[in-house]
């Protein structure tokens, strides 16, 4: 792969990553309104078996289905999160090691040569350090 095909490969995981934390953080959004749901309709469950309200069967069927609701938003919302956060961390490894195979200069050096790759050894030390 030369290395405009790396460019262009990183660009496209880049543009991968960011639709993906954006996937993650609107599912951590629905999941906090399901869990609100799922709360409100707890809390009116009890008041209604607790006599802190009166039995109204519109009430009693609005409570149950924030209930069961707000429990199946969660849980696919959830699932969801996890398996788009799973594709996003291999998705930054993979952008990690087109990154690496570019022969990287520093912009003050551009003609003493390119920068050295860093040794497996090297890499190993510094990171028992």
């Amino acid at each position: 792969m030369d290395e405009d095909d790396i460019h262009e490969e990183i660009s496209r995981l880049e543009a991968q990553i960011e639709g993906l934390a954006e996937a993650i953080e609107s599912c951590r959004k629905i999941m906090l309104a399901s869990k609100a749901a799922i709360a409100v309709g707890g809390i009116l469950l009890v008041a209604i078996m607790l006599g802190a309200i009166r039995f109204d069967p519109m009430a009693f069927m609005a409570a149950v289905a924030a209930l069961l609701g707000g429990t199946v938003l969660f849980g696919s919302n959830s699932s969801t999160s996890q398996e788009k956060t799973a594709a996003l961390k291999a998705a930054e490894t993979q952008r990690a090691e087109l990154i690496s195979q570019i022969d990287l200069t520093l912009v003050g050096e551009r003609n003493r040569g390119s920068l050295p790759r860093p040794s497996a050894a090297a890499t190993n030390r510094d990171s028992h350090d």
